[in-house]
Parts: C-alpha cells; structure tokens; sequence
C-alpha cells in the first residue's frame, strides 16, 4: 500500500513540473533573427540555430529562433518589423542603416583554421580548362556568375575591381547570371556553364576541405595578397557581417544581446557550429560605403545636376530648344485652326439643324440619365410637345411613361435606356408614345448609341415614325387578305363538290335502302323486331355519318376565328384527309402518316392551318395523277424542332417542279395545272407567313415535292 502511494505522490510531482516548465517556457518572449541565407535555408539553420539557443540560454526570459532570408526578402522582412534582429554581409547592412536606422552590436569573428578573421573579401575565378582566361579584361565578352546583385562578397567586390580596370559587368560580359547561393555559383564554373564567377573569400577552401572541389578545378584571376588574411583573395577587404538591432527592437533587450555575444567563447558550440570564433566590438564599416559611393549604389545614387546634363547632353538641350521654338510655331498655327475650326463647327451646328429639321420622322436624342438633349422639327409637329418642354428633361417620363392599356412603363425595361447601358441598337417595331394632350399613338423607332471621341458611350439617339396609317392600311389588308382566303376555300369546296357528293351520297343511299327493308319487315304478318333494330342501328350510323361530312363542310366554310388558340394538329390532317377522302381512294393513293406522339398542340387558326394542309394535299394528289398508281404515295410528317416548334411536312411522289418554277411557285397566278388559278400556294403562304413562319419547298424534277411550315407548340 505503501508504494503504491509513493508511486503516486511521484506522478503529482512529475505532473507539477512539466506543468512549471511548459508555463515557463509559454511566458517566455520570442525574439526572431533574420539571417542572410546566402548558402541555403538548411545551411543557415543548422549554422546558426545553436548561436539562437545559446541567447535563450544566456537571456532565459526570451526565446530567440532563426529566420532564414534570402536576398529579396530581406527589405520587406525589416521594413514590416517581422524580425528583431539581423545578421546580414556588410552591403546589405550599409543600406539598412541608411533606410531602416539599423544599429549593429557587434561584428563577427569569422574562424578559419581555429583563428578569428574580422574582415573578408571576395575571389574571381575561373575553370582552370579556360587556358585563353588570364586577367580580368579576359573576361569581356564571356559568361559570368555572380551570388546576387545585392551580395557584397558574391558581387560587389569583384564589381569595384572591374570598375577599376573600366569592365561594365552588365555592358562588356556576354551575360551576366546570379546563382542565389555562392555553392552553386562554385559548381556552374567548375561544371563549364559558365566561363568565370566570383564568391565571397574561403567559400573555395571550404568546399575543398568537404571534398566537393579540388584546387587544380580552377584558377585564381586579379589574385592579391594581404598578410592580415591567409585566404585566396582578388578583392580589397572589408569587415564582416555585423550583428545588429531593429529600430522597434527595445534598447535594454539590445544591449544585454551584445554583451552576451561579446561574452562568448571563441570555441562555445554554436561558435563551432556557425564556423566563427565569438564577436568583437562592432568595426568601422567606412571602407563598403566608399564601395557604395564609387559604385553609385544605393544609398548612394548618382546625383544627376542640371549643369551636368547640360554639359553631357548639350546637343539634346540644342534641339530642345529648336523643337520648342518649332511648338511655339505649332501652337500659333493650332490656336489659328481651332478659331476656324470653331466657326465650321457653329456653320455645321447650323447645317445639322436644318438636316434634322427637314427630316420627316421623329428625332431626339437622350444622356446617359435619360434626359433629352435636342429634338428635331418632325418631333414637335408629331407629339405636340415643344423644344423647352422636352430638353434637359426626363424623355420617358414625358414620352414613354405608360403602357396601351395604362399601366405604367418601368424605365429600366424601357428600349432606349437599354440602348446606352448595354451599348447595343434596337428596332422597336410596335410600341407607343404620348402626346402633350394626353393621347397615345403607335410608332416604330430605332435607338441607337452615341459615342464620344474615345469610344464611350454617352447617349442615344432616337429615330420614331407614327405608323397610325400604316396600321389602318395593314388592318385593311388583313380583312382583304380573310374575305380572299374565304372565298379561296368556298372555291375548294367547289372544286371537291364531286367528292363531297360521293361522300354523301353514299350513306344517304344507305339510309334509304335500309328504311325500305324496315317497312316490308314490319308490313309482314309477324315482323323480326331484332331485325328490324338493327336495321334501324345501321341507318342511324349512316346518319351520323353523313352529319359528320356536313359538318367538316361547314366547319370549312365558316369564317376564320380572330384569334390564334391552342388546336390538335393530328384533328386538323384527319379532317383534311376526310374531305379528300373519295379523291385519294379514286386515285389510288397511299396515305402515311408520321406524327410524333409528343407533339399534341400547336398555337393556331384552326380553318387556315386546315385550308393549307387541303391545298398542299389537293396538290400532291393532282401531281401523282400522271404517274404509276403502284407508286403513288402522301406522306404527311408531324417532327419536333429546336425552340419549341413542330414541322408539319407534306411529300408526294409526283413528277415534282420544274426547275424554273420552285423559285416562283407562292406568287399569285402562278401554277403548274393547265386549269389552275395559281392562288392556292400564294394564300397558303400568306397564311403561313401571318402565323410567323415560311412555307417551303424542297423537290428535284421527277422525284415529286415536298412542302413544309412550322409552328409553335403549346401545352394545353
């Protein structure tokens, strides 16, 4: 019993003290450092996270990590206060502190062979294959690598050297690459793709001791000695990096950093492990801004005076002048035109006013708010509204506010407001405007944009003309064209009255026949009334049957309904075949019939539709009569089209249409029939084209024709 409480009681400390550390560690604040990862993200971390935790180490209420930067993000990383401090080559630090107010703490004592070196330069150098590379002006006209634009041991060194020997890196090199880290650059050398390149000091000797290069890979160019440093050397030397402090960084944090680097053994393991041998006191970084100033580098851009660029360009100030005494020439001719252009533009004005006046129709135009900005003439005289009533007002409020029946009008559904927001012309056919006495009239108009200079939309302008008289003269034409489509079918029947006589003839015989039989069986001594019932059944469906042919007659013959409605199209072939019924049985012909089961109704005048289907079919019979009865067949097709329509197609196997005559076959008087009229296809056409659509044909000379429409299909 006794362990177990032990056990236990050791669990509860255990538990405290995690508990302790994690709320230890969570209080702690986080300090970032910003490093230049100028050989790689992992490289960088690996060198310097142990010098991280060594601050944590030293100052235990903070806890410092590492932020890996590359050389483009350097600027915005401090510019954003992301970081705290900064570790970064001497270049980028020069700019920082001009820019950002930068302080350093402290500068780095950079370990070579267990010995501290504070200062470093750059080396050019080439691949020891390259026998014709000797100096530094070897190198025009070759490829060359460089770390960075921004790096200062990778770049700008060995920029200062050729500025001294007058070599452009950008101007006298074939290309000039940046490799973004100074191993790569090391390895496109060796490996030839490029002719020559330059890194920071004992980046060679490194890469040598870990055995990726061998020295005999490549050859030293503008080497120099300096007994201060023992490394391959091409450049002047300067200080290294410097370990330094954001402005937003708090002074005390600051100062207790530097003395913690200061305090740091050469040989302590993040030394080791960054490859340096502690810190100094922060040097004199006088030397890179000299490297900047020569350079003309930020911060130290060239300052262009206006004596300079007289003196440099003096022959473009020349011309200058000449071009501005040509301008003040061009300027006086402009202001000259522009007063003529002015007095053409008012005579124009003028010109357009009277054009726009002497034209018949209706004319104004409308801004992009919708108010009227002129109006012609025909305008006044048509609405009865004045130039002052209708300029710089609202023109659908005025002219097109309501609706025929008096509803009101939205504006936003109103065609000339449509016209300028989508910039887009309209053709209005049927629609109304109002008068100043309150009176509405029928017009057609066409709206459409106006444009400024630029191609912007600025308005529109709208051409109307009062279509009252027109509309009487089309009523006119209607009534006309009904009165001639009602005698066209009182004609038919005419024509047909044969037929319709054997249709007729035939039942009523029936009924007389099979009355008489009924009286003799009733006269008899005891008459069959069974037999006498049926008798009586089938004179009844032979009445019926003689009713309904009276009825399809009089159906047909009736005037035509006013409005358009929703009728079977499968009734309306059934009762033109009824009344073709005897022809097509006298001429031996084949009917088939192909209407799809999907269609049921269709939007239209029942007798008209009817009256077409009898011409076409009237038709097709009188093209077979000539022709072998075995291959006389009618084919009437009911199929279904895009948009909702249904295709009502009627075919024959006839001698089909010359070919001079398809063209012209719908015009009045013209016929193929020795004694035709020629009006049959001329009404149906214009019966098809009243319900919106067009009758065709389709037919090759000798293998028969096929005429066909289509209408509009509802669901009743």
């Amino acid at each position: 019993m006794s362990y177990k409480f032990l056990f236990v009681l050791f669990l509860s400390l255990l538990h405290t003290f995690f508990s302790f550390c994690i709320e230890a560690v969570e209080k702690k604040q986080m300090i970032t450092i910003g490093v230049l990862s100028h050989r790689g993200d992992i490289i960088t971390q690996n060198a310097w996270t142990p010098t991280a935790e060594y601050l944590s180490e030293q100052l235990p209420n903070y806890s410092f990590i590492i932020r890996p930067l590359k050389f483009d993000e350097i600027n915005e990383a401090v510019a954003n206060a992301e970081i705290d401090f900064i570790l970064v080559n001497p270049g980028i630090y020069v700019n920082l502190e001009v820019r950002y107010r930068v302080s350093r703490l402290a500068t780095m004592n950079n370990r070579r062979g267990n010995k501290p070196y504070n200062i470093f330069g750059g080396v050019i150098f080439t691949n020891n294959k390259h026998s014709e590379i000797h100096t530094l002006e070897d190198l025009k006209g070759k490829t060359f690598m460089a770390v960075d634009r921004a790096s200062l041991g990778g770049f700008q060194m060995a920029w200062r050297e050729f500025n001294a020997k007058h070599i452009s890196p950008y101007d006298d090199f074939k290309s000039i690459y940046f490799g973004e880290t100074h191993d790569r650059v090391v390895m496109s050398v060796i490996h030839g793709e490029v002719d020559a390149g330059t890194v920071r000091t004992d980046i060679l000797e490194r890469m040598i001791a870990a055995g990726k290069i061998k020295k005999s890979d490549f050859h030293i160019l503008n080497q120099k000695t300096d007994k201060r440093f023992p490394f391959l050397l091409s450049t002047q030397l300067y200080p290294e990096w410097p370990f330094s402090k954001l402005q937003h960084t708090p002074n005390p944090l600051a100062q207790d950093v530097a003395i913690a680097l200061l305090q740091m053994p050469k040989n302590h393991p993040a030394a080791i492990a960054g490859n340096y041998s502690g810190w100094t006191v922060p040097l004199d970084y006088q030397p890179v801004h000299e490297l900047f100033e020569e350079l003309k580098l930020p911060p130290y851009e060239q300052k262009f005076t206006l004596i300079d660029a007289i003196k440099q360009y003096w022959y473009w100030v020349i011309i200058s002048l000449l071009a501005l005494i040509v301008m003040i020439f061009i300027t006086i001719f402009v202001a000259q035109r522009n007063r003529y252009l002015k007095g053409e533009k008012a005579t124009l004005e003028r010109q357009n006013k009277l054009i726009l006046d002497s034209v018949a129709d209706g004319i104004y135009g409308v801004d992009t708010k919708g108010n009227s900005t002129f109006i012609n003439r025909a305008m006044e005289e048509i609405t009865g509204w004045e130039a002052k009533d209708i300029i710089g007002k609202n023109q659908h409020k005025i002219l097109h506010h309501s609706y025929g029946d008096g509803s009101p009008h939205p504006p936003e559904k109103c065609p000339v407001y449509l016209t300028f927001k989508e910039n887009k012309s309209r053709f209005i056919t049927n629609d109304i405007f109002w008068k100043k006495d309150g009176t509405s009239f029928p017009v057609e108009y066409s709206a459409t944009p106006i444009r400024d200079e630029k191609g912007k939309t600025i308005g529109s302008v709208v051409v109307f003309r009062d279509i009252t008289a027109r509309n009487l003269a089309e009523q006119k034409r209607q009534e006309h064209q009904e009165q001639l489509t009602h005698v066209a079918r009182l004609s038919t029947l005419g024509e047909i009255a044969s037929s319709i006589a054997h249709e007729l003839n035939q039942p009523l015989t029936a009924i007389a026949t099979n009355a008489r039989a009924c009286v003799r069986m009733l006269e008899s001594e005891n008459p069959p009334t069974e037999r006498c019932a049926d008798v009586v059944e089938k004179i009844a469906i032979q009445s019926e049957r003689a009713g309904e042919v009276i009825r399809h007659i009089r159906h047909f013959a009736h005037k035509d309904t006013v409005n358009k409605q929703a009728v079977k199209i499968s009734k309306i072939i059934h009762t033109a075949l009824e009344l073709l019924k005897n022809e097509i049985q006298k001429n031996h012909i084949s009917v088939h019939l192909n209407i799809d089961t999907s269609i049921k109704y269709v939007l239209a005048q029942e007798i008209q539709i009817e009256q077409v289907i009898l011409n076409l079919v009237r038709n097709a019979i009188d093209a077979m009569k000539n022709t072998d009865y075995h291959s006389r067949n009618l084919n009437i097709s009911v199929t279904p089209k895009e948009d909702k329509l249904a295709e009502i197609r009627v075919s024959d196997t006839g001698s089909g249409l010359p070919t001079h005559m398809a063209e012209q076959i719908f015009s009045p008087f013209v016929t193929t029939k020795p004694q035709g009229m020629g009006l049959g296809l001329s009404i149906s056409y214009s019966i098809i084209e009243n319900h919106k659509s067009m009758l065709h044909v389709d037919s090759v000379e000798g293998n028969g024709a096929s005429f066909y429409f289509t209408l509009n299909t509802v669901d009743k």
